[in-house]
C-alpha cells in the first residue's frame, strides 16, 4: 500500500517519509531498505539516501541492508556521571560480587564500571588492573588491592587511556574477569562504541580475560555505535536491568550469553 502525505495523493514528502522511517526503527528495532521501499512505494536508492541522511544526522546508524537505533546520550564522563541512575548502582554491585580473592580482574572505563569499584567488598585481595583514572582513584581506598593504571594517551570523553601503547600492555595481560563498558550492545552486531580510540583497547581487554562480563543498562540493548568491539560470541555474560523483558533477552541468550537482571 502507498503512504500518502496529507495533501491527498501527492506522494509522501521527504519530511515525512523520514519520520516513517524513525517510528518504525523505534517500533521494530531495526529497519532494512527494501522492506522500507515497498512500504512508501518509492525506489530503494531514494531510501538509501533518506537513511545516509538520516545517519549523518545522527538519528540512527547504517548497517548493511538498512539502519539500526543509535544510543543519543552525552559522551561527557562528567555529564553522564551526574547522571548516574539507581540502575547504574545495582549493576555495578552485581559485578563486583563476581569477583573472588585471588583474581586478575581488567576494569574498564565508565559510569557503571566506576560504581564495580564504588561497591566492592573492602576484604577483597584481589588484582585490578584498569585503564580509567576515575576507577584507579576509586580503587586508591582498598588497602588489600593490587592496582596497576594501563599507561597511553589520556582519551577525556572517558576519562581512560588509549592508544597502541595500552593496547599492547593489555594484550600482555592474563586475566580472570573482564568488566567491559560498551555504549551499544546488539545481539547481531556485537559490543560497540562511539569512538576508535576506545575500540582497540577495549578489544585487547575481551581478547586478555577468561571471563568477559559486559555491563549495559536498559537503553543500550538493541542499539549500534560505529566502533565494533566484538561479537555476542566473545562475551561471556551481560548485567543488566531487571525491568528489561525476556523478548529483548532472547536473541542474546539464544547466542550462549548468560544474562544477569538486577
Amino acid at each position: 500500500m502507498q503512504i500518502q502525505s496529507h495533501s491527498g495523493n501527492s506522494p509522501m514528502l521527504n519530511v515525512e517519509r523520514r519520520r516513517y522511517i524513525l517510528s518504525t526503527l523505534n517500533r521494530q528495532g531495526k529497519v532494512l531498505a527494501h522492506e522500507l521501499s515497498a512500504a512508501l512505494n518509492v525506489s530503494v536508492d531514494t531510501i538509501r539516501r533518506d537513511l545516509r541522511e538520516l545517519g549523518d544526522a545522527g538519528q540512527l546508524q547504517r548497517v548493511h541492508g538498512g539502519a539500526l537505533p543509535i544510543l543519543s546520550t552525552s559522551t561527557k564522563f562528567a555529564v553522564r556521571l551526574q547522571d548516574s541512575s539507581g540502575a547504574k548502582v545495582a549493576i555495578g554491585k552485581a559485578a563486583a560480587q563476581m569477583i573472588r580473592n585471588g583474581q586478575v580482574v581488567i576494569l574498564d572505563g565508565g559510569t557503571t564500571t566506576l560504581q564495580v569499584a564504588l561497591n566492592l567488598p573492602h576484604s577483597l585481595r584481589a588484582t585490578i588492573i584498569t585503564t580509567a583514572l576515575p576507577v584507579a582513584s576509586a580503587l586508591s581506598e582498598y588497602e588489600n588491592l593490587d592496582v596497576f593504571v594501563v599507561g597511553g594517551q589520556l582519551f577525556r570523553q572517558s576519562p581512560v587511556m588509549v592508544g597502541a601503547a595500552a593496547a599492547k600492555e593489555i594484550q600482555s595481560i592474563r586475566a580472570d574477569i573482564c568488566f567491559l563498558g560498551v555504549r551499544s550492545l546488539h545481539w547481531e552486531y556485537g559490543a560497540s562504541v562511539a569512538f576508535r580510540e576506545e575500540s582497540d583497547v577495549k578489544r585487547a581487554m575481551v581478547s586478555s580475560a577468561a571471563e568477559v562480563v559486559a555491563l549495559c543498562t536498559a537503553e543500550k540493548l538493541g542499539t549500534v555505535s560505529p566502533y565494533i568491539i566484538c561479537p555476542i560470541s566473545e562475551l561471556s555474560s551481560l548485567i543488566t536491568e531487571q525491568s528489561v523483558s525476556a523478548e529483548t533477552l532472547e536473541p542474546y541468550r539464544t547466542q550462549g550469553l548468560t544474562t544477569i537482571q538486577v
